[in-house]
């Protein structure tokens, strides 16, 4: 292995992991873990009982896309949406060692426990003041005590932390750099030409850890088909007495199994996803119609394992330019690094790659992200058909004119100008959808 695929690995390794729920509010019960961690360390805490007393309190602080994507998603296990149950599970059951399964633990008396804190007003949650698109402070008191913990730029980077008066753990992550609007993006130093020769030509075994995307994201199709989660969009396409208006082909196939998974895991399923870049529906809209596809036709797992690299990093490439958080819909990327992923299963080439991601900007660039809730599956099929269709295209040797719209002849200008529409372009636009969803 090569000193740069060994960094590129180390990205995949980074921004694909699995995550219990969806990643906003999961953000919200890690930071509120870390902050209850450190109570229980500092004033010597062997009973978790305290956490019940009268005198506790949670005091959460969010930026405006932490607050738009948790206030109508499902917690795993609750039956309830929003923050406020999140972060109280988080002070109940949550361990910070699991990541983004802090919720692993979860259990029904952690579930009844945490209800009685929300229900006992100890959870307040109000909109930090902050440039940052993704940030939480979460601050504990107990004992006459306070503890906080701070998540900046990724969903599980803890990078200060405190107790009373006294900071205990400041990261590099909250440099003066980091405080300015540009590390709301990130460069990977990444192209669509390396990404394609790294999928295709690294070792198997060194790239084969990708099918766990497959395990995780399959369990989660296969459960929201049962038609128990959501909007059912994923069932409903799959029954047999819709076929006369979806049809029997891959396309129908994909959309259900990707919608259903999406269907589970924004209801609240105890499921987890494999995300990418911080979003398990990105990392569900990246993969399934790829492992559809693999499934349908028979494609070996060094094929997929392939594909799921290509696509995983096609999407990992365009959300840096577009920041973890956006006005932007991630099924948008998710779907983009999917065409890219069903064209090298259908034997396509690099060229053909690039013809498939200026499909998808030239087609569904502009869907906004109103917040994650369930109706987001409806929109992962939307991104399902495009993709395929993008890939399809592609294949037969159409693509978008470098003439059209915010098409250039050169892929990563493309790119660009999709990064430079979401992440900036439409800021208005991210801040009238807050608006509107608290005035609700």
């Amino acid at each position: 292995m090569t000193a740069r695929e060994s960094e590129i690995i180390g990205l995949i390794r980074k921004e694909v992991k699995p995550a219990l729920g969806c990643t906003e509010p999961i953000a919200v019960a890690l930071a509120v873990a870390k902050a209850m961690e450190i109570i229980d360390e500092q004033c010597e805490c062997d009973d978790p009982s305290w956490r019940m007393d009268a005198d506790f309190k949670l005091k959460i602080e969010v930026s405006g896309n932490i607050l738009k994507n948790g206030m109508g998603v499902g917690i795993p296990g609750t039956g309830m949406v929003g923050l406020h149950i999140a972060a109280a599970l988080g002070a109940i059951c949550g361990k910070t060692s699991y990541a983004l399964e802090v919720l692993h633990d979860l259990t029904d008396d952690a579930i009844i426990r945490a209800k009685e804190i929300v229900g006992n007003d100890k959870v307040s949650i109000c909109l930090a003041q902050t440039d940052l698109k993704l940030y939480v402070k979460a601050k504990a008191e107990a004992f006459g005590h306070s503890a906080f913990a701070v998540i900046e730029n990724d969903h599980d980077n803890i990078c200060s932390t405190g107790f009373d008066d006294t900071v205990l753990n400041i990261s590099k992550s909250t440099t003066k750099e980091s405080e300015t609007e540009q590390k709301n993006t990130l460069d990977y130093g990444l192209t669509v030409k390396e990404i394609f020769e790294f999928a295709k030509n690294a070792s198997y075994d060194d790239i084969s850890f990708i099918l766990e995307s497959r395990t995780l994201n399959l369990a989660l199709a296969q459960e929201g088909l049962k038609g128990r989660y959501g909007l059912k969009v994923g069932y409903a396409i799959s029954l047999s007495q819709n076929r006369e208006v979806f049809g029997d082909d891959f396309l129908s196939y994909a959309m259900s199994l990707t919608a259903a998974a999406s269907d589970a895991r924004m209801a609240g399923c105890t499921l987890a996803a494999m995300s990418n870049s911080g979003s398990g529906n990105q990392g569900i809209t990246v993969t399934m119609p790829v492992i559809a596809y693999s499934i349908r036709y028979r494609t070996s797992d060094e094929q997929l394992a392939r594909a799921l690299a290509l696509s995983h990093l096609i999407a990992i490439h365009i959300k840096g330019y577009l920041g973890k958080l956006s006005a932007l819909c991630g099924c948008v990327i998710a779907s983009t690094g999917a065409a890219c992923g069903l064209v090298y299963l259908r034997g396509g080439d690099y060229e053909q790659v690039c013809a498939a991601i200026k499909n998808m900007i030239g087609n569904i660039t502009g869907m906004v992200c109103d917040g994650a809730k369930v109706g987001c599956a409806m929109k992962v099929a939307s991104g399902v058909s495009s993709a395929l269709q993008s890939a399809v295209l592609a294949r037969e040797g159409i693509c978008i004119s470098e003439h059209d719209g915010i098409i250039e002849k050169d892929i990563e200008k493309t790119i660009m100008n999709l990064g430079r529409i979401g992440s900036i372009g439409m800021q208005n636009t991210d801040n009238m959808i807050l608006d509107i969803m608290v005035c609700k």
